[in-house]
This record gives structure tokens, C-alpha cells and sequence, in this order.
């Protein structure tokens, strides 16, 4: 996840300020989201698993305790790995993205150097599949990687874009997504439209980061919330329904007050838990088991 000018990581996840080097303020959209448990143990172990069946040392462990915590110590890893690499490759793509925007907006890019950046790591299919997507489409863009603020409720993100689509303003999420054994690209998760409705709902948008100059949002009558899946394979767009709008930002409120609750609950200098010792008994009346012995 690229990391723009403003936004922070910090012990409470990602953090925004109103300005650069200003105090760190609210969470970010995906911070909030991230309050909402999701049980990945059964990838983690999956993940694990694979890496050490993989594992080109692994005929030699047995008889190398050396080697056999080794491998232990790198499959137990394996999930953080793929993690990180997920996330450097979806850095790369979004950045192409936004180049290609910039393009089409006639403002100052550097589209060549981050397809060359994807060719070298070998995913340019994720560029060829943005390309026809973007032909196909033929989004007009308004703003790209704008940041945006909301201080009723207090939060803060980053949208990919914002573009005008066949007379229809669009909220825009790109997700970049791995390939399933059929060749098609895997699908969106729902948590999306959480993040396209807070995008909605913005109150301020940022114009100058180094001043902390922002202005009124201007978009939040945007009629399409749209989703992007970009894989090799295919790029497929899907659009959020305004028939869950609603519930869904009253979810993301909420998961916003339990990241509150937490922060305020972390920062606090009272203990959780106190000692608790037994109960004075003033006489054996109140207590027969003793009078009994």
C-alpha cells in the first residue's frame, strides 16, 4: 500500500495529519476497516505448510537440528512474506495507474518509468490488463491519489481516483488481485464498499500538504461507487450497491468508535485488571465450614 504525504504508521495503525510533519490526528479509512476481526489462521497455516513441503532443504533436515529450526523459522514466516510482497506489487501497480491519469489529466507523469518498473518484475500483464480496461472504459479523470478528511466522524484516506464515466461521477478503489487456477482474476471483497461509501462521505479534500490547505469536497453526489480488480488475467470492475450504502457506513462508523475505544483503552494509565483477596467473615455464623472444624 503506497503511503501518502500526510498518513503515518503508528501503534494505533495508520494515522493522518492536516499537514506535513503536523500531529498525527485521525485513522486511516483502512485502519477503521481493520477493526473487524477476520479469522486467517487457516491460510496462515496453509501458507506455512506449503513453504516447508517447498523447501529445497528439506530432504537434508533430518539429520541438521540447525537446519530443521531453519525451515521451522522460514515457513512460520511464509504468510508475512507473502504479505509484503503482495503489498510492494500493488504499490507498483497503483502507482502505474495513477500515471496513466495523470496522463489522460495533461498534468506532469512518469507512465514509461513505472511500466519499466513492472516489466522488470515481471507483471506487466497488470499494466496490458489496466491499459484495456482503461480503453474500455474511458474514464475522465478528476482527481487521482487525492486525500481526503472527514472530521464528524474523524477519519482520513487516500482515493485512487475520481473520474467521470459515460456523464456519471465515480468513486474509484483499484485492488490488485492474484489469479485463480481457471484464469480469471479473484474477486473483490465486500469490505470494499466500506471503503468507497467513507470515500463518499469525505468533507474535505487536500490541495496543499506542505501548507495544510484543503477545500469542500465536491464529490460527494458521486452516483457510482466502483471497485477494481486488476490481475494479469483480466481486469474486472464491479459497483457497489446503493442498496447497502447505508448499512455499510453505519458499520464503518461504528468500527470507528471501537478504534477509538481501543486507542483510549491502550493510552490509559489505569490497569485493566486489580487483585482481588478474599472476604472478611466476622464471626462462624457467617461462615459454617468454619465453625465446623
Amino acid at each position: 500500500m503506497t503511503t501518502p504525504m500526510l498518513a503515518q504508521a503508528t501503534d494505533h495503525g495508520r494515522m493522518y495529519a492536516r499537514t506535513v510533519g503536523g500531529e498525527l490526528l485521525v485513522p486511516s479509512i483502512t485502519t477503521v476497516i481493520g477493526q473487524q476481526a477476520s479469522d486467517l489462521s487457516g491460510w496462515h497455516g496453509y501458507m506455512a505448510a506449503k513453504a516447508a513441503l517447498e523447501d529445497q532443504r528439506a530432504y537434508r533436515a533430518s539429520s541438521s537440528a540447525g537446519l530443521k529450526f531453519a525451515i521451522i523459522r522460514d515457513a512460520a514466516s511464509a504468510s508475512e512474506r507473502y504479505r509484503d510482497d503482495a503489498a510492494a506489487r500493488g504499490d507498483r501497480v497503483h502507482n502505474y495507474a495513477e500515471q496513466v491519469a495523470l496522463r489522460a489529466m495533461g498534468l506532469p507523469h512518469e507512465l514509461e518509468g513505472f511500466r519499466e518498473n513492472l516489466i522488470a518484475h515481471g507483471e506487466q500483464a497488470y499494466a496490458d490488463r489496466f491499459d484495456e480496461w482503461w480503453e474500455q472504459y474511458r474514464p475522465q479523470p478528476l482527481a487521482t491519489e487525492v486525500t481526503i478528511w472527514n472530521q464528524t466522524v474523524g477519519y482520513a484516506g487516500t482515493l485512487d481516483l475520481v473520474a467521470e464515466i459515460a456523464g456519471h461521477t465515480c468513486i474509484i478503489d483499484y485492488k490488485t488481485k492474484g489469479t485463480d487456477r481457471k484464469g480469471r482474476v479473484k474477486p473483490l471483497d465486500d469490505k470494499v464498499v466500506m471503503q468507497l461509501v467513507a470515500g463518499l462521505k469525505a468533507e474535505e479534500a487536500l490541495i496543499d500538504a506542505e501548507n495544510g490547505e484543503w477545500e469542500p469536497w465536491k464529490h460527494g453526489g458521486a452516483s457510482i461507487l466502483m471497485g477494481v480488480a486488476v490481475g494479469q488475467t483480466q481486469v474486472v470492475p464491479q459497483q457497489a450497491n446503493p442498496q447497502v450504502l447505508k448499512s455499510n457506513w453505519f458499520k464503518f462508523c461504528a468500527l470507528k468508535r471501537v478504534w477509538d475505544l481501543n486507542r483510549e483503552l491502550t493510552e490509559s494509565t489505569e490497569e485493566s485488571l486489580m487483585p482481588l483477596v478474599p472476604p472478611p467473615f466476622a464471626d462462624s455464623a457467617e461462615h459454617p465450614g468454619k465453625a465446623a472444624s
